[in-house]
């Protein structure tokens, strides 16, 4: 116990020695522990409790809510989009291949500084996503990737708001705030109904979308490792690291749903084909059947044509016991 303390109290000393001070007494940035708390609460709620609550109840609807959830989602995200850009990357101040953190208390400076605690609190209110699938025993929703996505995300932005909350890492939060702004855009037009499904088929465009996203990060950040920057090396780790990681839960997301979709998708066809050319036959074989009942030499008698014509249609008999009871038919008719 004593060990574990003094492993806290070094922590601390750390946090205080090398933390941003404008943001040491902001809501959960004393502390590490506070967020770890949250994410690993989520994670045991989302897999373990939540299921088990739910396990003998009704799935709620929750139409009304995921309407007004969505909707909270896409403005706020859209406001942290317009916040981080007009603080930095939309206004031509922000360099793409180096911006050293400014811990100045200019103004602008410090506009950015609130917008990333902001977005460090927006991922929280993601966890709501989780939550609503699980009211609505929606578990195949409720994906590793999706878990691990949304458990890891306030711990990773937590140390970037304690340490570098501006700067070079912040192009992280403005492609991820825009791909939120689709994302949710997405999830309401979901929740608002059936009459809006024709307008949902890009889907599987938002979860490369969201590969994109990760990619432009990773080339983003892994830039600094060659070019002298003074911008913290551990940091640039730690966004492309992380962004390879999501990029390859992704990509097996992507290949695993819409691939698997594609392959059943092309199994439908093939059996439509098949049954189509079933029918077909089935048709050609009822023609050739009413063709040699009619036919004035008599060759087929009246029934025994069509019976093996349509025991072969059946698949009741193999083609060659067909068509070695057609010839035997045909021998008795020319002998009459």
């Amino acid at each position: 116990m004593a060990l574990i303390m003094k492993y806290i109290d070094s922590m601390h000393h750390y946090m205080d020695k090398y933390g941003d001070p404008r943001t040491k007494d902001w809501p959960l940035m004393s502390s590490p522990l506070p967020t770890l708390v949250l994410c690993l609460g989520y994670v045991y709620l989302v897999k373990v409790l939540g299921p088990r609550l739910m396990e003998n109840r009704k799935p709620f609807q929750l139409k009304n809510t995921l309407i007004v959830y969505n909707f909270v989602q896409v403005v706020f995200s859209a406001w942290l989009f317009y916040e981080i850009g007009v603080s930095g990357w939309l206004t031509g101040h922000y360099n793409f291949r180096c911006q050293p953190v400014d811990y100045s208390n200019h103004p602008k400076t410090l506009r950015m500084v609130h917008a990333c605690w902001w977005y460090y609190f927006s991922k929280f209110t993601e966890f709501f996503d989780t939550f609503f699938f699980v009211m609505r025993k929606k578990s195949s929703q409720v994906s590793t990737l999706h878990v691990i996505h949304h458990g890891c995300m306030p711990m990773s932005v937590w140390f970037g708001v304690k340490f570098t909350p501006g700067g070079h890492s912040t192009f992280f939060g403005l492609l991820n705030t825009f791909v939120h702004i689709v994302m949710y855009t997405y999830y309401l037009f979901t929740a608002l109904g059936p009459q809006f499904q024709r307008y949902l088929w890009w889907k599987k465009y938002l979860t490369a979308l969201q590969m994109v996203q990760f990619v432009l990060i990773m080339v983003h950040a892994f830039q600094l490792l060659f070019i002298d920057c003074n911008y913290p090396k551990a940091f640039v780790w730690w966004i492309g690291m992380h962004a390879v990681m999501f990029f390859f839960l992704f990509n097996e997301f992507y290949q695993t749903t819409y691939k698997a979709q594609k392959r059943k998708r092309d199994a439908a066809a093939a059996a439509k084909k098949r049954e189509a050319e079933l029918l077909l036959q089935q048709q050609q074989l009822q023609q050739n059947g009413h063709v040699a009942n009619g036919s004035a030499n008599g060759t087929l008698s009246n029934g025994t044509g069509n019976k093996a014509a349509d025991y072969y249609v059946r698949g009741d008999l193999p083609a060659e016991m067909e068509l070695t009871q057609r010839s035997a038919t045909s021998t008795r008719a020319t002998a009459q």
